[in-house]
């Protein structure tokens, strides 16, 4: 069976050229959203653009710093004029850093982080909210908050700042039938965990996940496409954990 629970509706979805962000929107096209593709940069953008028409789907490329609010604004502006509304944000965009101790990560670390991972979600959200009575974002945080992956700290400080601001968001929009949640992947294998994971961790890592494997983009887009749906129509402040069981009896590294 044919799911079509996006007909009609329009989905922004960030950090859309690659990884979860991609997957998320061919998931979502494939059950009739019109997508809105937003990233750094616009040539992967287009790609999957191309790919959602030549399957009969209908997307929109936008290069955009989420970092910039004047940017932002600027995006979604032109994501409600091209399909007339906005009724959900994938707000996925996100960056890993540098791997390193706390106590030897630099401000420069943590301010390129908070850019992107925290700033830049706020502002794609603050300026879809006017548009989304009645919608719902979904807020891609990460298994680090509750768990501990070392070197990652900079990271997971940014990712649970999401999580906070998620259930304040909830709390507040609410009255607005707006719903907010989030969603926290484990070990997904995305060009950018490619970046720290070599082929033999990788391997130790799927190892002590109780599935067998490492997750997958395409593991992530079915819950993203859930929470955006009116299936999810009565869920809202809570965070999915996503990670094949990996943090079960606490990490394993």
């Amino acid at each position: 069976m044919t799911l079509t629970r996006f007909a009609g509706k329009t989905i922004v979805i960030t950090g859309a050229g690659t990884g979860m962000g991609r997957a998320a929107a061919i998931r979502l096209s494939k059950e009739g959203a019109q997508c809105v593709l937003v990233g750094r940069r616009q040539a992967p953008l287009e790609e999957v653009a191309a790919e959602i028409v030549a399957e009969g789907g209908k997307a929109l490329a936008i290069a955009c710093d989420i970092g910039n609010a004047a940017a932002v604004e600027a995006m979604v502006r032109l994501a409600k004029s091209a399909n007339g509304r906005i009724d959900g944000l994938f707000a996925n965009a996100g960056v890993l850093g540098a791997f390193k101790p706390l106590a030897e990560t630099e401000t420069a670390d943590f301010e390129e982080l908070v850019s992107t991972n925290l700033l830049g979600t706020f502002l794609s959200i603050k300026h879809s909210l006017p548009h989304l009575e009645g919608g719902a974002v979904v807020i891609n945080a990460s298994w680090t908050v509750n768990s501990v992956m070392p070197g990652a700290g900079a990271y997971a400080a940014t990712k649970g700042a999401l999580i906070a601001m998620m259930h304040t968001l909830a709390m507040e929009q609410g009255a607005r039938n707006v719903r907010v949640n989030s969603i926290s992947p484990g070990i997904i294998l995305t060009p950018m965990a490619d970046e720290v994971l070599d082929p033999a961790f990788s391997a130790k890592l799927a190892a002590h996940t109780p599935l067998g494997r490492n997750g997958t983009p395409v593991d992530i887009a079915g819950t993203v496409a859930w929470l955006l749906s009116d299936d999810a129509q009565f869920i809202t402040g809570q965070d999915i954990l996503i990670d094949g069981g990996f943090t079960l009896g606490g990490p394993r590294l």
